[in-house]
């Protein structure tokens, strides 16, 4: 791009060549990575640049665009980059202190909202725990308005983000600092929990190698990693049933049977539900009261 500077750069060039270099530098998604960033820049919508094929861009474009390449080249997250993600309809800001919402989460707030859908009419409590950047209450909020939504971090950066989220989405979402194995202690709303959801820090330090670079190098490990897994899924389910509410969780799937064990000492049942690629990444668990 630099060596070429002086040339004619059009919309379909800047992707071609965008795509190719991604590509080169083992980019995950080039083609969607080069079109966020070039939307971006044109504060156009992705669509748009697909009806513009020849539209030249200037050299103040190309100017500010040029860093954006270098930083995606060097497999920092794409969201982190242009600063915000799409949640459900919800306009998520994003940066380093919080992990950025996967598909993943999305399905475990579908499941929550089929689950419940006899109850969207009630005055229920939700708490979220580990919120980081505060997308899944804020998304069910934004489904069920009568909802009373909370979420709770130990994080005081990723509290201030989730805080900004719910204002710019125009979301009535509480947001307080705790620390998820002391949550009886933590300073919370006096609220009869009605259901919890958590999707925890479930990576083991030695699965480091395993995932993809930009997440590894950029993403918050106190998001990401902890020492026991378990006892992190088995913290949240004790809180849970201690305050006898439904319990929504998305799963390290390479451990799926053993959380659903911990999860049965404390519940009666547990079922775990598959994600789009039909690996066990989420359960369920109620009290069996209703």
């Amino acid at each position: 791009m630099a060596n070429q500077k002086n040339d004619l750069w059009t919309v379909l060039r800047m992707l071609e060549w965008g795509t190719d270099y991604f590509k080169k530098k083992q980019i995950p998604d080039p083609r969607h990575s080069v079109e966020w960033l070039l939307a971006d820049v044109l504060e156009w919508k992705r669509l748009d640049l697909y009806l513009a094929y020849e539209r030249p861009l200037s050299p103040a474009e190309l100017e500010k665009l040029r860093p954006l390449i270098k930083r995606r080249a060097a497999h920092e997250p794409l969201q982190y980059i242009i600063g915000h993600t799409d949640f459900m309809g919800c306009r998520i800001e994003v940066n380093p202190s919080v992990l950025i919402p996967r598909i993943e989460t999305e399905q475990l707030v579908e499941h929550l909202l089929e689950k419940t859908r006899q109850q969207h009419n009630d005055c229920l409590n939700l708490l979220d725990v580990g919120t980081g950047s505060g997308c899944i209450p804020l998304r069910i909020k934004q489904a069920i308005p009568g909802w009373n939504c909370f979420g709770s971090d130990i994080s005081a950066d990723a509290l201030q983000l989730a805080k900004k989220n719910a204002a710019l989405n125009s979301l009535d979402v509480t947001f307080f600092e705790a620390d998820l194995f002391q949550l009886e202690d933590a300073d919370m709303p006096d609220r009869p929990w009605d259901i919890i959801v958590s999707n925890p820090p479930y990576i083991e330090p030695g699965e480091r190698e395993a995932i993809q670079k930009q997440v590894s190098t950029y993403e918050p490990d106190i998001a990401l990693f902890h020492e026991s897994p378990l006892d992190v899924y088995k913290a949240i389910a004790a809180f849970a049933h201690r305050r006898g509410a439904m319990l929504f969780l998305e799963l390290n799937d390479r451990m799926a049977d053993d959380i659903r064990e911990i999860v049965l000492t404390f519940y009666p049942d547990a079922e775990i539900a598959n994600d789009l690629d039909d690996n066990p990444r989420f359960l369920i668990a109620d009290t069996g009261a209703n």
